[in-house]
């Protein structure tokens, strides 16, 4: 019987970067908070588990997407050099958190190519850094490990990050209540839903402010309920 033949597979797949998204969607989703885009977003969508790094600037950017082995960085490298203004690094590190797969250096030279921010499913170091840069980043934990440098590792493929798959070129909007994810040809449609969300909040607050026991927007959600 012949010998079956060896097959071999580079450790290694590579895709090209998306383009950024219109500087006019990401100026719109600057001014709408994570959670009315979550609502409009059926309550379905985002990124769970993930702890704030930086103090408080708000993330918002188009995806470049790894998948690397946990606690392996090699890939991060090659990615960050194919990054354009407005790009925001996903690491699908495998929610790995021993080894932290960027730090200060990665964090300065990203900086440099104009990325938005870190979306990292792994650790961070160096955290002291990204609060003084104020450089946007959500990490799965903080571990003082660096990183190994061998692969594998993909760029640029669909990704999961805390129960929410990430596909290269989708909308990332972080802020203070965490992440959400979209598709950019959701976008419109998603940024009037939103805005109509906050007129609707910005109503129930002028009626919480006459001081009444009795509101309207209570009585919409308890008497259905015959409360």
């Amino acid at each position: 019987m012949a010998a079956a033949a060896s097959v071999s597979v580079s450790p290694f797949q590579i895709n090209p970067a998306p383009a950024p998204a219109p500087a006019a969607i990401i100026a719109a989703l600057q001014e709408i908070v994570v959670s009315h885009l979550s609502d409009n977003l059926q309550r379905l969508c985002g990124m769970g588990g993930l702890q704030r790094i930086h103090r408080g600037k708000k993330l918002v950017g188009t995806a470049v997407t790894v998948k690397t082995r946990p606690g392996d960085n090699l890939l991060i490298y090659k990615a960050l050099m194919m990054m354009q203004p407005g790009h925001v690094l996903v690491v699908d590190g495998g929610g790995e958190t021993s080894n932290a797969l960027v730090g200060e250096l990665i964090m300065l030279y990203a900086q440099q190519r104009g990325c938005a921010g870190f979306v990292l499913d792994s650790a961070v170091r160096d955290t002291a850094a990204f609060h003084e840069a104020d450089f946007p980043c959500y990490a799965r934990a903080v571990s003082h490990r660096g990183p190994y440098k061998n692969g594998p590792g993909h760029i640029n493929v669909p990704v999961t990050i805390g129960g929410q798959v990430v596909h290269p070129g989708d909308l990332v909007v972080g802020d203070e209540d965490g992440l959400v994810c979209f598709p950019q040809a959701q976008a419109d449609a998603l940024i009037a839903a939103a805005r109509k969300t906050q007129a609707y909040e910005d109503g129930i607050k002028a009626e919480i402010a006459n001081g009444r026991v009795e509101q309207e927007w209570l009585a919409r959600v308890l008497t259905p309920f015959g409360l």
